[in-house]
């Protein structure tokens, strides 16, 4: 694994008797992309702005490169920022803004140009360089902030929400410009968001955090699919989570009982999880297989269940089916499959069987 660009060490942040950000570790490795995400309020922010220099930790040390930073100014860090209102000068021309970092740092001019228009070139835009802000659309606005911020080479790049005040369309094409940018460069990124989908499209690894804590850290698969908490589940991605006890274990495989299910079994990574414990079965609509009330009992080595089906959704490229299990006080399920072009089979009020196979299906601590 490359060596640790920023290491963070028993990291705190209080306003007050406000816990912002609990003691926290972290090491970003030379040139990853790690985004930290959480819902407002989970210490994100606070995070980054510790990591800039833009306020100060109540303890624990910042190290990039090796140098601890802790207290040190924004500009003695090698940092770059690229913010969400893109923070360019108005009355500058693209090029003076792309220029003025360079210019604190007193580049020579002949530099200066050749690095300006290398930024441009790597933004796509080297026909703005004499036009203003204002003359820009927002994702043009958005790349030349990057372009600023990368022309004088920081050895970290942080981003805070940078594509939030953009539409869909336009944040989806700059996800894949910044992960373009990424690959070109080989600059570590520390990306904050609150976009799920943002997130895993982006990342070599996500911070998840809540509560001024980190509830995971790992690839966006393992978040995805190997969640450790209910927080993790039902945060990232859709999940069913569905009220079980645990009646047996062998290794990483448990079996689970539940009202108004014959059997069922799934994947635990939880090495507390033992017989008699109390979880909850989270099953990804994706992953729950649509049958037959007739058939389903025969089918699934995971776990069967019956539900009545009580609306049908077509987004586009996927087909939502919602449905709710005869068991008493069972929370609704949805079950997700490809929209094919002969619609749904299924009506309203039908009584659908739903199984899954044990490997999709991830036993978590209630």
């Amino acid at each position: 694994m490359p060596a640790s660009n920023l290491q963070v060490t028993g990291l705190c942040k209080r306003y007050g008797d406000f816990v912002a950000l609990a003691p926290t570790d972290l090491d970003v490795a030379q040139g990853e992309f790690l985004t930290l995400l959480g819902p407002s309020g989970s210490g994100k922010t606070t995070l980054l702005s510790l990591i800039a220099g833009l306020a100060q930790p109540d303890a624990g040390q910042i190290r990039i490169n090796g140098v601890d930073v802790t207290y040190g100014a924004p500009y003695e860090r090698d940092i770059g920022m690229v913010f969400q209102n893109y923070a360019l000068f108005p009355h500058m021309t693209v090029a003076e803004n792309i220029a003025f970092p360079l210019q604190m740092r007193k580049t020579d001019a002949k530099a200066t140009r050749d690095k300006v228009m290398q930024a441009l070139d790597m933004v796509h835009l080297p026909h703005v360089a004499q036009r203003y802000p204002r003359e820009l659309s927002g994702g043009q606005q958005q790349r030349i902030a990057l372009a600023r911020c990368m022309v004088y080479r920081p050895s970290i790049i942080l981003m805070d929400e940078p594509l939030g005040a953009l539409d869909k369309k336009l944040r989806d094409h700059m996800q894949l410009e910044i992960k373009r940018i990424h690959r070109e460069l080989g600059t570590t990124i520390v990306y904050v968001t609150h976009d799920q989908e943002e997130a895993m499209t982006m990342s070599d690894r996500i911070c998840l955090m809540n509560a001024g804590s980190i509830a995971q850290l790992g690839t966006p698969a393992d978040l995805y699919f190997r969640p450790k908490s209910v927080f993790v589940a039902d945060f990232l991605g859709e999940s069913n989570l569905l009220d079980a006890v645990v009646t047996a274990r062998s290794g990483d495989q448990v079996q689970v009982s539940m009202d108004g299910v014959a059997h069922g079994s799934a994947t635990v990574y939880d090495p507390v999880i033992a017989n008699g414990k109390p979880v909850k079965l989270m099953l990804r609509p994706q992953n729950l297989r649509v049958h037959d009330a007739a058939q389903h009992s025969a089918t699934g080595d995971g776990g069967t269940l019956s539900a009545k089906l009580t609306d049908i959704m077509v987004t586009g490229s996927m087909t939502r089916l919602y449905l709710q299990p005869h068991a008493a006080d069972a929370a609704p399920l949805v079950a997700a499959f490809p929209t094919n072009r002969f619609g749904s089979q299924y009506a309203i009020g039908q009584t659908l069987g739903l199984s899954w196979v044990a490997d999709d299906a991830v036993a978590i601590a209630g």
